[in-house]
């Protein structure tokens, strides 16, 4: 009896100079526990003066989470955050009721040719419809704060939520899985079953699952209650993710979520009228995109 529920595979969009592999949402399942949103960016190496720039954006309804294999971002939201994340570092950032922000590569890294570089995994988690409208606020937990479990060939970074015993401090609304897995090639891990939903996704490398290979690109959703274990046939590095499953249905909407489509409007002409908060230091903004 397998333990796989359904493959999806990473649908390639160019970003201009660079592109990202959009996985979730996906036709017939838009979530998997909370996340809603899973994007796959890079990797990439930039030339001289270039790098990543994402405009002052906003957001309601989610969280978004950065983490990062190569590279670095700074992180500005209106807030007045202003955070430089690393790889193997956590930005979590809660929208709640509206925030804006931007990601851009550093300026000392656009100077010098291969230094200006971008591979990581963007998310978003759901909030429940009980926190869609919190305070927003923003967290950064430097690499070495997130809790690392060791196995024979296996390192694992708790991410979010928890995972063997071991909790992150990342603030979560609902129960989370979010694992970053680096498995030396012929190691295997056995994923937790406390969490009613998961799924791996192959970021670098090649598993085996069942018997079937995975390649990068490729989400891998489980049966709930199955026994799964994931083996590395290369060295690979893969997300694990999921959690509970939210309570509902959600609209999306360019960078919105909620469980009303009416907020979705609401915020919509709140970008369109700019009654949403500026971000200091960065005066750009993405301009709300035709229905």
């Amino acid at each position: 009896m397998t333990s796989v529920r359904r493959v999806i595979e990473g649908r390639m969009r160019d970003l201009g100079n660079f592109a990202v592999r959009r996985v979730l949402p996906a036709a017939g399942m838009q979530t998997v526990g909370p996340f809603i949103f899973f994007d796959h960016m890079g990797p990439a190496v930039f030339p001289v003066g270039q790098g990543v720039d994402v405009r002052p954006h906003p957001h309601i309804g989610l969280a978004t989470v950065t983490y990062l294999y190569e590279g670095a971002f700074m992180h500005r939201d209106s807030l007045g955050s202003a955070q430089v994340i690393r790889a193997g570092d956590v930005n979590w950032m809660v929208a709640g009721r509206g925030i804006v922000h931007s990601e851009r590569t550093p300026a000392e890294l656009r100077d010098f040719h291969g230094a200006a570089r971008a591979h990581g995994i963007q998310t978003w988690v759901a909030l429940p419809v009980a926190h869609e409208e919190t305070e927003p606020s923003f967290e950064h937990h430097p690499a070495a704060s997130l809790p690392k479990i060791r196995k024979p060939g296996v390192l694992l970074r708790v991410i979010a939520g928890d995972a063997w015993g071991r909790a992150s401090p990342v603030r979560v609304f609902s129960k989370t899985l979010y694992v970053d897995a680096a498995l030396e090639q012929g190691a295997s891990v056995d994923l937790p079953d406390e969490h009613e939903q998961r799924a791996a996704y192959v970021a670098i490398g090649q598993i085996v699952v069942d018997g079937a290979a995975h390649k990068p690109g490729q989400m891998i959703v489980f049966e709930p209650g199955r026994k799964v274990r994931i083996e590395a046939t290369a060295t690979s590095r893969i997300m694990l993710l999921g959690g509970a499953p939210i309570d509902g249905q959600r609209s999306i909407w360019w960078n919105f979520v909620s469980s009303s489509r009416e907020r979705i409007e609401r915020a919509k002409a709140d970008w369109r009228e700019e009654r949403f908060p500026p971000v200091p230091d960065d005066p750009e903004r993405i301009p709300l995109p035709e229905d």
